[in-house]
């Protein structure tokens, strides 16, 4: 936070720096009383506390990149995901991913594994130095072969989350199954796209149920959909 944000933010009540005074009572009533008046109370309540600046939406939406309240990388799929994502997670999983950024960042960070598959060489060049040595990023261009999408497939039965992050979705889909261990799961995210619908119906005819994150994502001010696909006895104990 800025020196002036944190200097407007400290004057209202709730936001005393520890070990400073407290403002006195009538203080904090004119400060709410002169907010509410001029319809900005709500304004800077969701500035200055709960979930949109706890998360990191706010740093997010300042600074364009998916990132927490204190700039770490987080993956660019809704907070709801995340969130659940976060309480699961096993620094054993290998995980392989469709798309590369931030999200590879966040990954790299809690597992053994990851692969990324990358179709835009600029783009995996620039992440390509940010990431440690676990994990592997390909850069596979995209072509009528359907090369791209059945990259994770020359890995069978490897993997414990695959996320569809990238292009072709569908196809990256059906490679899936291939790359998947028998209690892997797949992430995909932007699931409320009806262009997609034919990868959700491969996944459903495989056995695998769905369960949908709604919610707000990092950057954007809009709702978005992450699923998670899974089968009985997946790693997320869903």
């Amino acid at each position: 936070m800025a020196a002036d944000e944190r200097e407007g933010h400290n004057l209202l009540p709730g936001n005393t720096p520890a070990g400073a005074p407290s403002a006195p009572a009538w203080f904090k009533a004119v400060g709410r009383g002169l907010l509410r008046a001029t319809g900005l109370y709500a304004n800077w309540s969701l500035m200055t506390q709960g979930p949109l600046r706890a998360d990191g939406w706010l740093r997010s939406f300042r600074e364009g990149r998916a990132v927490d309240a204190d700039g770490r990388p987080l993956p660019w799929i809704t907070y709801p995901a995340i969130e659940f994502l976060s309480r699961h997670v096993r620094a054993d999983w290998e995980v392989f991913e469709y798309g590369c950024g931030q999200s590879t960042l966040w990954w790299t960070a809690r597992v053994a594994k990851v692969v990324a598959c990358e179709h835009e060489a600029a783009w995996a060049e620039r992440i390509r130095p940010m990431l440690p040595a676990g994990a592997e990023l390909l850069h596979v261009p995209l072509d009528d072969a359907g090369t791209y999408a059945q990259t994770c497939a020359r890995w069978p039965g490897r993997f414990d989350v695959i996320v569809i992050d990238g292009r072709q979705r569908v196809q990256c889909a059906d490679a899936a199954l291939t790359a998947l261990n028998p209690r892997g799961v797949v992430v995909w995210d932007n699931s409320d796209r009806e262009e997609y619908r034919d990868g959700y119906e491969l996944l459903t005819a495989a056995g695998f149920r769905r369960v949908s994150f709604i919610g707000m994502a990092p950057i954007f001010n809009a709702k978005a959909e992450t699923a998670v696909f899974y089968r009985d006895d997946n790693v997320l104990g869903l």
